[in-house]
């Protein structure tokens, strides 16, 4: 009796597997040569030893490595799965950069608190002295830096008072010693005139009195100011007794300190002529050595009090503003990093969260650089997956991800994809790449489980499907066309009653292929099933086929 060629049922079908592998697993080459030239070999040889020892080819299903399967209409889902580890939104352990007693915590473990909120208070006790420290440094050093100003601003030689600069002694680019004459400044706007009075007279003129003032030569009359009456008594040629009076006079602009003149105050006139002279008449020095740089006047100018007559550069004043001013910024920085210091002694939140782990109280002795806490941001969960290179092209941001874990049989939680990052490592030459899944809605779901994902990719309905290992190379299909006496074909080397017809293939799962032309529902094809182990499948027939026998491994 004829056996009938079998069929592979739904729960005889290669389990599915997933193209996405859990987070840090290398992906395995699609493809791998070794194997594919072993199989080869293997197929090869078995076949050409039926052929030389004369052996018929049995019936598909009587010992013959075909198998039959009937083209059907149905469902085919593309998707990457994986599996990964949950993670937080957010995490932060907070440490310290300090030490000392906790006198506050204001939280406990469990609690939600704010991003800023303030969860430990330390004692600050021996930072405060240090701060008192460095604020009194910061004085000293703002002093000497104004006192250095003040050096460097006396670089530049002042008239004493207002006049006219009568006389300069230096030019620019001379070199100067601290003391040595430069300039003269005269006051030639305000003359003085002293006379001797007959001292009985004298002794009636008080300061402040008007007095008259006659030019000799010219007898021009001008008016002047009695400033100071001399106490003691003269005695001059003739036993003449008299007192010296000071008149001032302002300079009407012809008098200067060769002109003479006589005076009255009252009816008091004094016994003889005097010459002018000038109210101020100042030398002016240098207070530092060094080189002049620049004179800022001419002679002949008129200057008011304190105006800069000339510059001076010395390197060694200047050396010292500069000096002062690094030791005044190293003071103001050493009481901001004191400051910054004393901000450590209280310790926040960095981020909004849920504390899941409190390891300091208040009364413990605080180290530098211990953990005090840990806070979780459980707004939201997140999990990495590793993509393979070949896959990652098929993603889309924002595309939803179906999530199970075994912690949690029988509900199934809803994510989507959020980041697709284009830095991949390599791995035995494969690559993969980070992709990030994001879930808003996590239930009972906890940071740390283990959870499987599934991502739909594509996906089409009501199509005719047969199982992928039925496509041999070249996109062609063993189609039962004659009569299928269960036996081989000793011509073809193929299963008696079947042909290799053309197809076009769509979308597979790796399960199932889509045909769109060349096979119709309810035709019968042959082919060998796929190894779950090695994941391989008969490309081609048997000697005289398509593809020479050939066996191609996927990886």
């Amino acid at each position: 009796m004829v056996q009938e060629p079998q069929t592979v049922t739904e729960t005889e079908k290669p389990k599915k597997r997933g193209l996405a592998h859990m987070a840090g697993t290398p992906l395995k080459p699609k493809k791998k040569k070794r194997w594919i030239l072993l199989l080869v070999v293997l197929v090869a040889a078995a076949l050409l030893l039926r052929r030389c020892f004369g052996g018929k080819a049995g019936p598909v299903g009587g010992g013959s490595l075909y198998q039959n399967a009937v083209a059907e209409r149905g469902d085919i889902h593309v998707t990457l799965s994986g599996s990964g580890a949950l993670q937080p939104a957010d995490s932060y352990t907070v440490t310290t950069l300090t030490s000392g007693e906790i006198l506050e915590d204001g939280f406990e473990e469990g609690d939600i608190v704010e991003k800023d909120q303030i969860l430990y208070k330390v004692d600050s006790a021996d930072l405060a002295t240090s701060i008192e420290r460095a604020e009194l440094a910061l004085g000293q050093s703002q002093t000497n830096y104004q006192r250095r100003q003040e050096d460097l601003s006396d670089l530049n030689v002042k008239a004493p008072a207002a006049g006219t600069v009568t006389e300069l002694l230096v030019e620019a680019g001379d070199q100067i010693n601290a003391g040595e004459t430069v300039a003269r400044v005269v006051d030639r706007d305000t003359m003085t005139l002293v006379l001797p009075f007959p001292a009985d007279d004298a002794a009636n003129i008080s300061v402040g009195q008007s007095a008259q003032v006659t030019l000799e030569g010219t007898f021009e009359t001008v008016s002047g100011t009695v400033t100071k009456v001399s106490g003691a008594d003269q005695v001059l040629p003739g036993n003449r007794i008299v007192r010296n009076v000071t008149i001032q006079v302002q300079n009407p602009g012809a008098i200067t300190n060769e002109t003479s003149a006589t005076a009255t105050v009252g009816d008091y006139a004094c016994t003889a002529a005097a010459l002018f002279a000038y109210e101020n008449e100042t030398v002016v020095t240098a207070p530092a050595s060094g080189d002049v740089a620049a004179l800022l006047v001419r002679e002949g100018a008129h200057v008011a009090k304190d105006q800069a007559l000339l510059s001076i550069q010395s390197s060694s004043v200047s050396d010292q503003v500069q000096n002062a001013y690094i030791s005044l910024r190293d003071a103001q920085i050493a009481l901001e990093n004191q400051y910054d210091r004393l901000e450590d002694y209280t310790i926040k939140s960095p981020i909004q969260g849920t504390v899941v782990e409190k390891v300091y109280k208040a009364g413990d002795t605080l180290e530098s650089g211990k953990a005090l806490c840990t806070i979780y941001d459980l707004r939201y969960l997140t999990m990495t997956l590793y993509i393979d290179e070949l896959d990652i092209g098929k993603l889309q941001l924002g595309q939803p991800v179906q999530i199970t874990a075994d912690a949690l049989p029988g509900q199934t939680f809803t994510g989507k994809v959020t980041t697709i990052s284009i830095k991949g490592t390599t791995t035995n030459g494969v690559t993969t790449y980070p992709v990030t899944i994001r879930i808003d809605e996590p239930g009972d779901l906890l940071p740390g489980m283990n959870v499987d994902c599934e991502i739909d990719i594509s996906h089409v309905t009501d199509v005719v499907r047969i199982p992928a290992g039925a496509v041999a190379r070249g996109d062609q299909v063993l189609v039962l066309t004659g009569e299928n006496t269960g036996g081989m074909d000793e011509a073809t080397g193929l299963p008696a009653g079947f042909t290799y017809k053309d197809v076009t293939v769509g979308v597979s799962d790796g399960d199932w292929v889509e045909i769109t032309s060349g096979i119709e529902p309810g035709d019968t094809i042959a082919y060998i099933p796929t190894s779950d182990d090695n994941n391989f499948f008969f490309m081609g027939g048997g000697p005289g086929g398509p593809g020479g026998g050939q066996v191609v491994v996927v990886g």
